[in-house]
């Protein structure tokens, strides 16, 4: 038999018992970020071809994907802001080159396969990847470095929503990323405000509307001296034209006469600036604390 003969029969071999272990693999409810549905429920064994750096060294490893609308992620978190993604509308149409991986302690599975892992990806998007996402049979990447992670406990945390919020100032080449009612980032959020509040909430692409946002599914109305950071200042009276959410950061002064919030705004898209909604005692901008915080 020639080589290229034996090539032929060999990925044949390979497709066949790749595609018969997917069919055993039971179809579990989705519980990682992937965002949209999924092709295939599980993973193959499939070998994962590696580059040897000129040391002998590993330098980074090429493996497969699986499934669909993967998010790649900015920080070894699966709720960190989304930088990318894979597979975008083909599983498996992408693959990925990872140089190290981090053990988050957060379990993520889809499927019957789980994992802890994130990749650190430099390619097709640079950022992490949760290693579910990667069509082999182990939880981790095998022969690619672990580095110790930094798990945020808090993944609903104040805190969180602000470092998302401000990643729109830069997300666009370094600018802020334009408004738009009609169009959605490459994070799959709308550009208009409401979507631009929920991507800094972590609420489900491509984020709900104005009124959404103010509905006590995602929020309880308190009084303006109330707010403290990631708190929301609605208006949720009007319609699209009227509308607006922007998110609270800080207090300008001790009196209260101005504060400081992120905002996604006609003509200049992502802002952070001094405004002064809602402190007018006749103002329809009122003061909302997102559910998630739990206080």
């Amino acid at each position: 038999m020639s080589m290229s003969a034996f090539a032929h029969l060999t990925s044949q071999r390979s497709a066949v018992r790749s595609a018969a272990l997917r069919r055993l693999l039971p179809v579990l409810a989705l519980t990682c970020l992937a965002a949209g549905s999924v092709a295939v429920p599980g993973h193959a064994a499939v070998a994962a071809p590696t580059h040897i750096g000129a040391t002998g060294m590993q330098a980074a490893a090429s493996f497969p994907t699986w499934g669909t609308r993967w998010v790649v992620h900015a920080t070894p978190d699966i709720d960190s802001p989304a930088v990318g993604m894979i597979n975008r509308t083909t599983a498996g149409q992408d693959r990925i080159t990872a140089d190290y991986q981090v053990d988050t302690g957060r379990r993520v599975c889809e499927g019957s396969a789980c994992s802890t892992f994130m990749a650190h990806i430099t390619q097709p998007a640079t950022g992490f990847l949760t290693v579910v996402a990667v069509d082999i049979p182990e939880d981790r990447l095998p022969g690619v470095p672990v580095q110790a992670g930094q798990p945020d406990p808090q993944p609903a945390s104040r805190q969180r929503t602000l470092q998302r919020a401000a990643t729109w100032l830069t997300a666009n080449n370094g600018r802020p990323v334009p408004y738009a009612q009609d169009k959605y980032w490459r994070d799959g959020y709308r550009q208009d405000c409401s979507g631009y509040a929920s991507m800094a909430l972590g609420l489900p692409a491509p984020g709900t509307n104005t009124q959404g946002l103010a509905d006590r599914r995602h929020t309880r109305p308190i009084a303006m001296n109330e707010l403290q950071p990631g708190d929301l200042v609605i208006d949720a009276i009007g319609d699209s034209n009227t509308r607006h959410v922007v998110i609270f950061e800080r207090w300008n002064d001790a009196a209260h006469r101005s504060y400081t919030a992120y905002e996604q705004r006609g003509v200049h898209g992502t802002s952070h600036r001094s405004v002064t909604y809602g402190l007018a005692a006749d103002s329809e901008f009122k003061a909302y604390r997102p559910l998630q915080y739990g206080n």
